[in-house]
């Protein structure tokens, strides 16, 4: 027997798996088939469309697969599969048991702002609307199988281990992150937010022992993957907090981050309630410092603020009023902005804001454009804000309601976003930062475009033309809106091309040519250059980062 696991990507509220991040319903799905002794074969979808395998899989006996985006966002590392290439691959391939599992079963669309459409399909046998892995347990034994049951943790303590065999067939491996699940469902008691797809997908409020997570991780360890990422939780800070009455569980933090330590190259993680923060403060200093002193450098905790106006929180049912927000972010930086030796903050918070919501109005706008003021003005740092418009699934109250689409404020407020984000990065990622192991996965002229491995890596051009997928060491220079310029690191003024030399603030081609002709260059001080060239230059020798003269 032999089944193939076609991975459409996912991107939910609390699940990433668009490369480099793998989900854990593919790593689960290939586990419950190795489980009965069936091989598994995987590809991507990018793998199918490059390679033309459109009619590839008539050979095998179940053709799975999985997709779902239910959050926009726009990706580097691949395409999420459309609902046309869903259509193509089945049609073409008729032989094999055609399944079809993910969040997508739950609606499609790509882009915010719009209401999902139901996914119907004569070429698909079986649409899984509870776990894929549940459904292909118990199919290939039994004919009592339920299309819309779920897994329980004891299900996934038996196939998870069994399914990091996959993840050496990722065409990206091993360079590659996993998304590790720590909880399903959301634990809030009082409602869920107007938008949320949390308690549709995978209903109430469960966590994971969290020795079966780590067995789960040992087995992705021993198989050559090293970096992880605590994604799979709608708020990450509250995972134990079963066992101790809705409290932060500190012991479990502890154990958890102590034995990841022992087998990762990478440790981050996701999301994180503020209400959660501002309700358990003290505890919650413990955990961060617990994260800050294991974790990888660039970490981020993403909040869901949503919207800084009371009228629209209120009506949506978010759980955090506007001015808690900034407390919450006011301590995680408190705890987390200190730098490691490269000059980039351990852990920040990310500010998600939605609009399209019940209630927003014009004003709206303007509130939000207050506060995030207010975040620069108290000199607070925040790794990444996610400004996007809701996307409305069906069982959900946004999808009920319907609110005006306020496009035009929507369309001026991105371009706001451009200048604050600008001045944000500067501070995050100040001129002399390194980053360390940028992969790179994209080549436009004389720049090379690529990402660490990590929560929401930051975009960076490199100066210069590398193989993609190959690692380099960096250095910023300058800043974007959304992204970094970077030379190879490290940097020799008396080795440099004058494309390097000319990206550097303050250096344009006249004044990179005069460098060159000076060359060798001993001491800067030697340079007749402008003060800001000087400065830049001193910045990036040797890499002096924030902080430094």
């Amino acid at each position: 027997m032999k089944a193939v696991i076609i991975d459409g990507y996912v991107d939910e509220p609390a699940v990433l798996g668009v490369p480099p991040y793998v989900s854990p319903y593919i790593r689960y799905a290939a586990g419950a088939l190795y489980y009965h002794g069936i091989d598994v074969d995987y590809f991507t979808i990018d793998q199918v469309r490059d390679n033309n395998m459109w009619q590839s899989f008539n050979n095998y006996e179940y053709l799975i697969i999985i997709g779902g985006v239910t959050v926009p966002g726009h990706y580097l590392g691949g395409t999420p599969i459309s609902l046309t290439e869903i259509k193509k691959l089945f049609s073409f391939n008729k032989e094999p048991l055609r399944v079809l599992g993910g969040p997508i079963v739950k609606g499609y669309t790509l882009k915010g702002g719009k209401s999902a459409i139901k996914v119907e399909s004569d070429d698909i046998d079986y649409l899984i609307n509870g776990d894929i892995e549940k459904f292909l347990f118990e199919y290939p034994i039994s004919d009592n199988f339920d299309l819309n049951a779920r897994s329980d943790y004891n299900l996934i303590s038996k196939i998870a281990p069994l399914g990091s065999e996959i993840l050496k067939k990722h065409p990206r491996y091993p360079d590659i992150i996993v998304e590790m699940d720590v909880s399903r469902g959301c634990e809030r008691t009082n409602g869920f937010c107007s938008f949320c797809t949390e308690p549709l997908i995978n209903g109430r409020y469960r966590e994971r022992p969290l020795k079966d997570l780590l067995e789960e991780a040992k087995a992705i360890s021993d198989v050559g993957v090293k970096n992880f990422r605590f994604g799979r939780a709608a708020n990450f800070l509250a995972y134990g907090s079963l066992q101790t009455n809705n409290e932060p569980n500190i012991e479990l933090f502890k154990e958890l981050y102590q034995e990841m330590s022992k087998i990762a190259n990478i440790i981050h993680t996701d999301n994180a309630n503020p209400a959660y923060i501002i309700k358990h403060k003290n505890k919650i200093r413990k955990a961060l410092e617990i994260i800050v002193k294991y974790n990888t450098a660039g970490d981020i905790l993403s909040f869901g603020v949503e919207s800084f106006d009371k009228n629209v929180v209120k009506k949506n049912r978010v759980d955090i009023m506007p001015d808690d927000s900034l407390e919450a972010i006011r301590i995680v930086n408190e705890v987390g902005s200190i730098r490691d030796e490269n000059g980039v903050p351990k852990l920040l918070p990310g500010i998600n804001l939605l609009y399209g919501l019940i209630g927003e109005t014009k004003e709206t706008f303007e509130i939000n454009k207050k506060y995030l003021e207010k975040i620069l003005e108290d000199d607070l740092l925040v790794r990444r804000i996610n400004v996007r418009q809701a996307m409305a699934f069906p069982g959900t109250l946004l999808f009920n309601v319907k609110p005006k689409q306020l496009k035009k404020e929507f369309i001026k407020f991105k371009e706001y976003m451009e200048s604050y984000n600008h001045e944000m990065i500067k501070k995050v990622f100040p001129i002399g930062t390194i980053l360390k192991d940028l992969i790179i996965e994209d080549i436009k002229g004389k720049i090379s475009f690529g990402r660490q491995l990590g929560t929401y890596p930051i975009k960076t051009g490199v100066i210069g033309r590398f193989e993609k997928l190959n690692k380099i060491n960096c250095i910023v220079i300058s800043h974007g809106s959304r992204s970094l310029t970077a030379l190879k690191y490290p940097f020799d003024i008396n080795t440099a091309t004058i494309e390097e030399l000319k990206n550097i603030d303050g250096i344009g081609k006249k004044t990179a040519e005069s460098i060159i002709l000076k060359r060798p260059i001993k001491n800067l001080d030697d340079l007749d250059i402008n003060e800001e060239a000087k400065k830049s230059l001193y910045l990036i020798k040797g890499g002096t980062f924030y902080g430094k003269d």
